[in-house]
């Protein structure tokens, strides 16, 4: 319910902005997604020390409460007509701020859910759940706009739907059995946790590997808040309600993405690689579609790769990660994958603004796939600077084990 609510939101806040904002609307979606998601790269690293400090059951539930009051202030800004940008620019802020300790208690807390044996098929039917509600929040946020007058008051009475979708998780989570719940001890309370956190990404190659290709798609492929609002509008020609089908057409494919990913029994590098570059091509793809049909075709494609590759990403930074960090080391996850897009929200909204929404895709998907070979390039050479160190420790004549790409 509240995944649903989310992405009824996210549609109705665009919406909004464009509604508010005439003749900038590329530069001001660009600066409200950027506002949302720049508490990542400014507060995870402690939402996750306090994850990691903290019992996740409860920290939830605040965290779901510090999310539903932005909403619903902005529900009532807009219901009341009074809405204006800069209002949304402030409550985007604070409903990211809250999102921020919200993400790295909620990732870390699916492994105290299940056995380890498990987890890969946890990550997946979570990705599965939340992406059901992506494949029902976006069409049903731009039907019940154009229901209520396709103006910005309509899409307040959307964003308050959100608001109180919020009570669903913090009622759920009151009533797990909290004896069932494997928690992990909680960290130390000592100065240097954070730096305990950074060192230990730093001395493992393939986890940097996986946080240079989610920092290159998180930062210019996924933006489809941006380049679906740009593309149905300018492009196209399209309202709310085709504009808010898309987001269930690329539902359909991220859906899909989940239910397969839920079927693996490990995740090795090669996947997270190759679905990185999978989804940057068919980004690029996107940008060349010739018609609304098309572009709405292909986005179940690009669904699919994306979610592919987050899932592979997502799930290989918990498996081969220790218990007592996975907190911290999500955060670091979360804030590279997520805090990027405060740089990359308003560089794309402007290279639409200045160039076509088409440019959007384009530049998007060619910088994630030169990203991907960047990334992969640093990994090779830092596992065989690794493996070269290895080797002047081990008995002469034993060779070190080669990497796992």
């Amino acid at each position: 319910m509240s995944n649903t609510g989310t992405w009824m939101q996210r549609v109705a806040q665009d919406w909004l902005v464009l509604e508010l904002a005439v003749g900038s609307g590329a530069t001001a979606l660009g600066i409200t997604t950027g506002l949302q998601f720049l508490p990542f790269l400014l507060l995870t690293p402690f939402a996750g020390l306090i994850a990691d400090r903290m019992p996740k059951q409860r920290l939830l539930q605040l965290t779901n409460l510090g999310m539903a009051l932005p909403a619903a202030v902005l529900g009532i800004l807009a219901v009341t007509g009074v809405a204006e940008v800069w209002h949304v620019y402030v409550l985007a802020f604070l409903l990211g701020s809250a999102s921020a300790f919200d993400a790295p208690a909620r990732q870390s807390f699916v492994s105290e859910l299940v056995d380890p044996v498990d987890l890969t098929n946890a990550v997946g039917l979570n990705s599965a759940s939340f992406n059901a509600a992506r494949l029902v929040g976006p069409g049903l946020a731009g039907v019940l706009i154009a229901a209520f007058g396709g103006g910005a008051v309509a899409t307040g009475w959307v964003i308050l739907l959100n608001a109180v979708s919020y009570a669903a998780p913090i009622w759920s989570l009151r009533h797990l059995d909290a004896s069932r719940i494997d928690a992990a001890a909680p960290a130390d309370r000592g100065p240097g946790a954070i730096r305990e956190g950074v060192a230990y990404v730093r001395a493992r190659p393939d986890l940097l590997l996986v946080l240079g290709l989610v920092f290159f798609a998180g930062t210019f492929g996924l933006n489809f808040q941006i380049t679906s609002a740009l593309m149905a509008t300018e492009v196209f020609g399209k309202g709310p309600e085709e504009f808010g089908l898309l987001g269930s057409f690329l539902a359909v494919g991220s859906l899909a993405g989940a239910l397969l990913a839920a079927r693996r029994s490990h995740v090795r590098q090669r996947l997270v690689v190759g679905a990185a570059l999978a989804f940057g091509a068919s980004v690029m793809l996107a940008g060349l579609m010739p018609s609304y049909l098309t572009f709405a075709l292909l986005a179940p494609v690009t669904g699919l790769t994306a979610l592919t590759f987050i899932t592979s990403a997502n799930t290989y930074m918990q498996l081969h990660t220790d218990a007592g960090v996975r907190g911290r080391v999500m955060a670091l996850y979360l804030m590279i994958f997520m805090g990027g897009t405060p740089v990359g929200a308003p560089v794309i909204g402007w290279i639409g603004q200045e160039y076509g929404a088409r440019w959007t895709l384009l530049g998007g998907g060619l910088l994630t796939i030169a990203g991907v070979a960047l990334s992969a390039g640093l990994y090779l050479r830092l596992d065989r600077t690794r493996r070269e160190r290895e080797r002047r420790v081990v008995e002469p004549g034993v060779r070190a084990a080669p990497a796992a790409f």
